[in-house]
């Protein structure tokens, strides 16, 4: 019902920044939370930022001051600028999104975007 497309990954030097993008199409009137994800090679998914339809902002602790949410409601976009990259940065990031239905949600995920950070 809903789709996921992640943009704005590369390679970029320590100390550089990127802009990801997430656009989402489908059923978006029924989505709720939006944010990022991402999994290093070895390492479990974590959250790196999520954001509420009201703007409610959720960060890692080892991005906040460097990453930045945002969202656009009406053109069911959500951004994730990311600042001073170090190379703990380097995984694949995921958008994902959450739709309420009743007394659980439903989870979209995006495809990935390759993010690797140069030392």
């Amino acid at each position: 019902q809903v789709e996921l497309v992640e943009s704005g990954g590369g390679l970029v030097q320590a100390g550089g920044a990127l802009r990801l993008s997430c656009a989402a199409s489908g059923s978006t009137y029924s989505i709720e939370g939006m944010g990022w994800y991402r999994q290093a090679p070895g390492k479990e998914r974590e959250l790196v930022a999520s954001i509420s339809r009201g703007g409610s902002e959720k960060y890692k602790d080892s991005v906040k001051g460097r990453f930045t949410v945002s969202r656009d409601n009406d053109k069911n976009m959500v951004y994730l600028q990311m600042n001073s990259l170090t190379p703990e940065d380097t995984a694949v990031y995921y958008c994902h999104a959450d739709s309420p239905l009743g007394y659980y949600s439903i989870d979209y995920w995006g495809q990935g975007t390759q993010v690797t950070v140069s030392s």
